[in-house]
């Protein structure tokens, strides 16, 4: 969703994004599983490929490769920090605190409802977008 906004506001060249889980659930024999087929789904009404995406886990290296790294839910952030050490640079960041919001994003694997999902999401990356200075 965050490449493809940025893509939408021509500034994909100024923008990387990857995606990394905080556990392990994912991952089997060292190779990620696909994304999950019900969010594939959603992101197909929107046009948004994700062909080829398979799960990583976060590693602290990528602490010191990306400026942001944004979590979905509180468990993140806790397994973020336990993966990172730290967050010296105040890197870490929840994704509803850019819209102003203090809570999880709406989790589909417990609640079934994507569409929940898709607007949280959407909510933080209009405020993350807006606090980046791109409209």
């Amino acid at each position: 969703m965050c490449r493809d906004k940025a893509e939408k506001l021509e500034i994909s060249d100024e923008i990387y994004v990857e995606s990394a889980a905080t556990s392990t659930e994912e991952i089997w024999n060292g190779v990620g599983n696909p994304v999950y087929p019900s969010a594939r789904e959603m992101l197909a009404k929107h046009d948004i490929s994700c062909e080829g995406k398979r799960a990583r886990q976060l590693t602290k290296a990528d602490y010191d490769e990306f400026d942001l790294l944004i979590v979905m839910d509180h468990n993140n952030l806790r397994n973020s920090l336990r993966i990172l050490g730290s967050d010296p640079d105040q890197k870490l960041h929840m994704m509803l605190e850019y819209a102003g919001i203090d809570r999880d994003v709406a989790d589909p694997w417990y609640t079934g409802d994507f569409q929940a999902t898709w607007d949280d999401i959407e909510l933080g990356l209009e405020g993350l977008f807006d606090r980046l200075g791109v409209e």
